[in-house]
């Protein structure tokens, strides 16, 4: 059993009862040369020390190699490897090829001296008093403790996980991330992890060169090319496979790529967000996480609250949607709809929202499309939420193949995927579509407004399966 994981870099400690701390791990390095000295603070995690100028720290010393040597965290240790170098690393006198660096520890690269000196600063996370913060919006006490704890940390390069349930707005933290930081004039890249096909997934991080594999015609850069001097968004992150995180780890740690084919590694200059709906330590007990990734991912760790645990924030949100969502604009660029009948508002604090602030968002939008006024009102809402039905209860993993056996016996779950997804889809088509027209009273209009898909769309759907008189209009 794997011990409890503690994450020792630049990090967020919430403490019982109280309010929490960001730790922003640095250190110092006072560079001799000649009798000059030279003060470099870093954030980073990983240096790369040498001559060459794509160097985190570049001493100009003929007797410093182009690639010297690298200091990098190690759990609560900073630890310094020589890089193969002509001259050789010193450490308070002793050449090595790999050492622990204690408080001023003297290091000498060729006839250049080092001081080495970790800073270490502990600051209390005042929640702020706004109700916003770049594209995130709320008032609830745990969502203004984030936006505190974002001043601090977006302005470093520090590695952010963000966690939370689907829906919950954790791109919409990325981009605050992103917006608030000094790459803000830098390439935002975002790459969803389990969007992409398993086989493609490694050439669309890091590119491919032409002739790689059938069908590389053409030499490609991958996404962490892409975004150098900006931030690259990974979404669900625990659908990585497990083949390929000792890659990405190798470009948070040495922050370079190598293409499919290719032979040479490429410096990119990149800061990672990444997002999960699972739980990445149990990930990691589970062994379907790698635990080096892990600590190296997560220097900052953020949990976004569920909706329903903020519920408070439910009438900002929509304000919002309203006054600045496109779907509320009239041809004259007007907004329609510009408030919510208190009976609708009731309602929508009742329910549940699975979904999230994404859901959120679809309902005020399936609302605004509804409105006959500039009021929403209960009968504009979906049928399950203004008649507040509760959302479906999830089914635990382990009941799942009974459940949909028993829910569609029709449905081969033995044979191919391919088949049994066929299968599966026309199943819930033609539900979907019997069960639309009876909630919208076999309006298709209407009906077809809710599933948010053209009208005519729908009438061939409704063709398809031989629901109702498709040849008809509606009434």
């Amino acid at each position: 059993m794997m011990e409890p994981l503690d994450v020792v870099h630049t990090k967020v400690t919430y403490l019982d009862g109280g309010a929490p701390t960001v730790t922003l791990r640095r250190c110092r390095i006072i560079v001799t040369r000649k009798g000059e000295q030279q003060e470099h603070v870093f954030e980073r995690d990983n240096l790369l020390i040498g001559a060459s100028e794509d160097n985190d720290l570049c001493i100009d010393d003929e007797t410093v190699s182009r690639q010297h040597c690298r200091i990098r965290l190690e759990g609560d240790e900073y630890v310094i490897q020589d890089l193969g170098s002509t001259n050789g690393t010193f450490v308070n006198g002793v050449r090595i090829k790999e050492a622990y660096l204690a408080q001023d520890c003297r290091v000498f690269l060729g006839k250049s001296e080092m001081r080495f000196q970790p800073v270490d600063e502990r600051l209390r996370v005042v929640p702020s008093n706004s109700d916003r913060m770049g594209e995130m919006i709320g008032r609830h006490a745990k969502m203004r403790e984030i936006y505190a704890i974002l001043e601090k940390i977006a302005p470093t390069d520090a590695t952010i996980v963000v966690e939370g349930e689907t829906g919950t707005g954790k791109e919409v933290v990325a981009r605050t991330v992103h917006q608030e930081s000094k790459r803000r004039e830098g390439p935002f890249m975002v790459f969803d992890c389990g969007a992409v096909p398993a086989n493609l997934i490694e050439s669309e991080l890091f590119g491919h060169e032409k002739g790689a594999f059938t069908g590389a015609v053409s030499t490609r850069q991958g996404v962490f090319e892409m975004a150098h001097g900006g931030t690259v968004f990974l979404d669900e992150l625990g659908e990585l496979a497990l083949d390929l995180q000792p890659k990405l780890l190798r470009v948070l740690e040495q922050r370079e790529v190598k293409r499919v084919g290719g032979q040479k590694p490429i410096k990119v200059d990149v800061r990672v967000v990444a997002a999960t709906n699972r739980d990445l330590e149990d990930e990691v007990r589970g062994g379907r996480f790698r635990e080096d990734l892990f600590y190296r991912l997560s220097v900052v760790r953020l949990k976004l609250p569920p909706l329903r645990d903020r519920t408070e924030d439910i009438a900002l949100l929509i304000q919002h949607f309203l006054k600045s969502g496109n779907f509320n604009r009239d041809r004259g660029g007007e907004q329609k709809v510009r408030s919510i009948s208190p009976s609708s508002m009731a309602r929508l604090l009742e329910y549940g929202w699975p979904g999230n602030v994404r859901e959120l968002h679809n309902v005020v939008e399936r609302a605004v499309s509804f409105a006959e006024s500039t009021v929403i009102e209960s009968e504009d809402l979906p049928h399950h939420i203004s008649h507040n039905e509760q959302p479906i209860a999830v089914i635990p993993e382990d009941t799942q193949v009974d459940a949909l056996k028993s829910q569609s016996p029709s449905i081969n779950l033995g044979g191919t995927f391919k088949n049994a997804k066929e299968q599966w889809v026309t199943e819930f088509e033609k539900d979907y579509i019997t069960h639309l027209l009876q909630r919208n009273n076999n309006n298709i209009s209407h009906a077809a407004r809710e599933a948010d898909i053209d009208r005519k769309y729908f009438r061939k759907l409704m063709k398809k399966y031989g629901i109702g008189s498709y040849e008809a209009e509606e009434a």
